[in-house]
């Protein structure tokens, strides 16, 4: 829903209905993550995409039926079907993919929902996708860390599915959850999804030179929220790295510190150190080895990493801490101009993150995607 939501709450606030269908689980190559949705109007317009182009005429019809008939329907599309090469599937992967009417009747919640999200609050939106009683389909759940907004059928479901939805935001996750009909924690006969939506992740950018206003474009692309940094402020500024969230003006270990104290990073935060300076790289890179942080990368020569480890390991730190260390940062793709570098560094996080091993899919065998929670 992440993608769609500005769409959906704009057709909310007109008034409008639309068929939402959302990507609750997937198996296998499955083309897009769980949480994926694409919304069609009663206009026949579609925003937002459930799998890059392989179903999309079939949730399509099915949206139109779903708004049409008023009942939510949760469909598998893959290739164990026998309809997986007529409806497109042909990736090898599956999907379950939720489809339901959405209006100002079957979605209150939905003004709480957008100014959560606009104001960086975290809240999952926790609907019922799967139930041996029909009338429970659809039944959703806001959930803050602090409170909660409706209710999935009974006490017992929502006191159990709560403080799992609690612990999938704390997380980051999204995913489907299985108890019994009335909440049993070792059941069948309920599904429920939890779509999680938090603060963007933060990616820090020390140090103001070209590889950065690259790496700060992609990395907006990629969803993060960049921070270029550097204490220079003749080149740190906005007009120099517009692809930036934030520019400031300040020596990076400092900056980072205050970062820290306010409890701004965590273990989603991404550090990449482009200064090529020890006495504005090795204290940053000091503090931010220590912290519970997505990845650690800086950039630089051979000759540059075997002098920084010196100096990292004069200033005390361990070997384990070093090991954290993506450096000389990036993966090996040859990349030579700032551009073509930051798609290296992004591929190391990428890889990083979800397990991959960054070698040539053309030569390697079995699954594409690896099977490393979401």
């Amino acid at each position: 829903m992440h993608d769609v939501l500005e769409e959906l709450y704009r057709r909310w606030s007109a008034g409008e209905t639309v068929g939402m269908g959302t990507v609750v689980a997937t198996f296998s190559s499955a083309p897009r993550a769980a949480g994926a949705s694409m919304l069609v109007g009663e206009d026949d317009s579609v925003v937002g995409s459930v799998s890059g182009g392989c179903v999309e005429g079939a949730v399509y019809e099915l949206a139109k039926q779903v708004m049409a008939e008023r009942t939510p329907v949760l469909q598998r599309y893959g290739v164990s079907d026998d309809d997986a090469f007529a409806v497109g599937l042909t990736c090898g992967g599956i999907i379950d993919i939720f489809v339901e009417r959405v209006d100002r009747e079957s979605m209150p919640e939905l003004p709480e929902l957008m100014e959560s999200v606009r104001q960086g609050r975290p809240v999952a939106v926790v609907t019922t996708v799967e139930h041996t009683d029909a009338a429970l389909l659809g039944k959703r759940l806001l959930v803050w860390p602090d409170r909660v907004v409706g209710s999935l059928g009974s006490d017992r479901i929502d006191s159990a599915v709560v403080d799992d939805a609690r612990g999938m935001l704390a997380g980051g996750r999204t995913g489907t959850l299985h108890y019994g009909p009335d909440g049993q924690r070792r059941g069948e006969g309920m599904a429920v999804f939890v779509n999680s939506f938090e603060p963007a992740p933060r990616m820090l950018v020390f140090g103001a030179i070209d590889f950065a206003a690259a790496m700060a474009q992609l990395g907006s692309y990629l969803g993060y929220e960049v921070t270029v940094c550097d204490a220079r402020p003749v080149f740190a500024t906005k007009s120099r790295f517009p692809g930036a969230h934030e520019v400031v003006v300040d020596w990076p270990h400092r900056y980072l510190k205050k970062e820290v104290d306010a409890g701004r990073i965590d273990s989603r935060t991404v550090i990449t150190v482009l200064t090529h300076d020890p006495k504005f790289d090795v204290p940053v890179l000091e503090l931010a080895l220590r912290l519970d942080v997505g990845y650690v990368g800086a950039m630089g020569s051979r000759r540059t990493h075997d002098d920084r480890l010196r100096r990292l390991r004069e200033a005390g730190m361990t070997e384990a801490e070093l090991k954290r260390l993506a450096s000389p940062i990036g993966l090996d793709l040859g990349a030579r101009t700032p551009e073509e570098t930051a798609v290296s560094i992004a591929a190391e996080i990428i890889a990083l993150r979800w397990g991959g091993g960054g070698r040539r899919l053309a030569d390697l065998d079995g699954r594409i995607h690896s099977e490393q929670e979401r």
